[in-house]
């Protein structure tokens, strides 16, 4: 009898045992190249895109950090000898009044001459259906543009974006606008941030004339939470290695296109780490898991110091919580070596 009860009992540990499933994981990068990386969830899935430079193109995916077994579609490829041929940076992918909006920056091969596009489709899959090229989307003055972004406050669109407050290159701002639908900017932009911090100011442009210092503030995205909005920008010259995120916070009562609206951090909220050999972070997007219980954020980075602006950038993804003050906590840029549990709620 005692042989048969402690028999049963090693049974029990063992179907116990066979229940607990080993927790699933991954590691950063989610793909090997990808600067800009977006991400939007709808329907079930998860919609990627990355500046390429010559085209644009979809990975559609059930998981974020499963990219490299996912379906890539390239939706269109400018023509020839246009304004918007070359340097195609920075695509946005957005679903707004049951249409898909790719928003994008590209010129002529002359980067003075960068501005935004836009492209729509009717499908309900965005890798699915017939893109259209809409043309260009800009405020009255037509200014040099480029990491535009869309999102919706209490029922009104608004456009923000990287440019220059004249026709030289040297300080990028950030700017915003309302707009009266996803292709049109109706009032005048407004600027809201300027690099003002040490942080925000490392990188020398240099060209045959002379050497001037480039300061920059680009690629905005906005992140809402509770009773504030949050727009998290990337500061200094992309190919740094102090290249890191800045914070502009406003209420959501506040008049977004009223400058005095929106408070600047004083510092950086995600920067390199050098000790987990990440540099470079930069020009995120944010999403939630699967379940819709986490908050995860999405940015390219560099594995090795003085690796630049170019291909070497590769997309990761690593949750965020959030403070008792209601600000986002985005930690430190984790290791490629670290293994990070999957979103919750994926398959």
């Amino acid at each position: 009898m005692k042989k048969l009860t402690l028999l049963l009992l090693i049974l029990q540990v063992m179907a116990a045992s066979a229940q607990i499933k080993p927790e699933k994981t991954f590691t950063n990068p989610i793909l090997p190249s990808g600067p800009d990386p977006w991400v939007i969830f709808n329907n079930g899935f998860y919609y990627y895109t990355h500046t390429t430079g010559k085209n644009l193109a979809i990975w559609k995916s059930r998981s974020v950090t499963d990219l490299k077994n996912a379906v890539r579609k390239v939706i269109w490829t400018p023509p020839a000898g246009t304004n918007y041929s070359k340097e195609i940076w920075a695509p946005e992918l957005h679903y707004i009044q049951k249409k898909w909006y790719m928003y994008f920056s590209a010129d002529d091969g002359d980067n003075k001459n960068h501005r935004l596009f836009v492209l729509e489709n009717k499908s309900q899959d965005p890798t699915e259906g017939e893109w259209v090229f809409k043309g260009q989307i800009t405020d009255v003055t037509n200014k040099w543009a480029i990491d535009g972004s869309v999102f919706e406050h209490k029922g009104k669109l608004y456009l923000i974006w990287s440019g220059w407050e004249g026709d030289k290159n040297g300080e990028q701002h950030i700017y915003i606008a309302k707009m009266k639908d996803p292709l049109t900017v109706e009032s005048s932009r407004v600027k809201i941030s300027s690099p003002v911090y040490p942080w925000e100011c490392y990188g020398d442009l240099r060209n045959s004339a002379d050497v001037q210092h480039l300061n920059v503030n680009e690629g905005p995205e906005i992140l809402k939470h509770g009773n504030k909005l949050f727009l998290i920008y990337s500061a200094s010259a992309c190919w740094t290695d102090q290249y890191a995120l800045g914070m502009l916070t406003a209420n959501v009562n506040g008049n977004l296109l009223d400058p005095a609206t929106w408070k600047k951090a004083a510092l950086p909220v995600f920067k390199q780490s050098p000790e987990n050999s990440v540099y470079a972070t930069g020009h995120n997007a944010f999403f939630k898991s699967p379940d819709g219980t986490q908050d995860w954020i999405l940015y390219h980075a560099n594995s090795f110091p003085g690796q630049g602006c170019g291909n070497e950038r590769s997309p990761r993804a690593q949750p965020f919580v959030w403070k008792k003050d209601g600000t986002p906590d985005f930690g430190v840029p984790l290791a490629t070596s670290v293994a990070i549990p999957l979103p919750a709620g994926s398959k």
